[in-house]
């Protein structure tokens, strides 16, 4: 089963809360939290992986 992270954005202006990413089996193996950006502020620097 692919991959799925819970991420969640730190900036204080941004009202996300959490979002889940699904990955495809396709994925690079050096894909990182830090390739995205906040699908709400757009701010890249503000994302971090949720740990279970």
């Amino acid at each position: 089963m692919p991959a799925t992270k819970e991420i969640t954005c730190t900036s204080d202006d941004c009202e996300l809360d959490m979002f889940e990413n699904h990955y495809t089996y396709d994925i690079a193996d050096d894909h990182s939290v830090s390739d995205l950006s906040c699908p709400l502020c757009g701010g890249t620097d503000c994302l971090e992986e949720i740990e279970l």
